[in-house]
């Protein structure tokens, strides 16, 4: 079966089972290998990706689910120069990151919250990453490096606003 969909901005087309796992799709045919593979029964969220910027887990998603939608993979989400972004970035200064296992879900889990709510409280931001797991952080630093994140793109939102006005 042909599939196109949106990858990481760029048009992208697969010829594959619609029943095969969007999570198979991005590692094994497509080499996006940020995507994990944890428990394969959607419930530690290492393999979380945006599609139409809504979290998922891709080891839940048949790919024929995907035609026509946008997807964003950890790849997606990269300066246009390769370096972090800033949530990446933050969540580096914050020491969110141990083994690095659970981090492209736990990035992903949190741009599409600040994509959502771009002010999110401390309870708002455990919720939405609460059907990610993390082994190592205890999740504090996590919490964090999204709520420094969250401040300091208001910030330049509003830094912006001052300087068209």
């Amino acid at each position: 079966m042909k599939i196109e969909f949106v990858l990481n901005g760029e048009n992208a087309r697969v010829d594959e089972d619609g029943d095969r796992k969007l999570l198979y799709v991005l590692r094994d045919v497509l080499g996006l290998t940020g995507t994990k593979m944890g428990c394969e029964i959607g419930e530690c969220g290492a393999c979380s990706v945006l599609v139409d910027n809504k979290l998922v887990k891709s080891c839940q998603v048949p790919v024929r689910g995907i035609a026509g939608k946008h997807i964003t993979t950890i790849e997606g989400i990269q300066n246009n120069d390769g370096s972090p972004n800033d949530l990446q970035q933050a969540f580096l200064e914050f020491g969110a990151i141990q083994c690095g296992y659970c981090t492209p879900g736990m990035v992903l889990a949190g741009e599409a919250l600040l994509a959502k709510n771009p002010q999110p409280d401390r309870l708002q931001i455990r919720k939405a990453i609460s059907d990610n797991l993390c082994r190592c952080t205890g999740y504090q630093q996590i919490i964090d490096a999204i709520e420094a994140t969250a401040r300091k793109r208001l910030e330049n939102t509003s830094k912006e606003r001052n300087t068209a006005a």
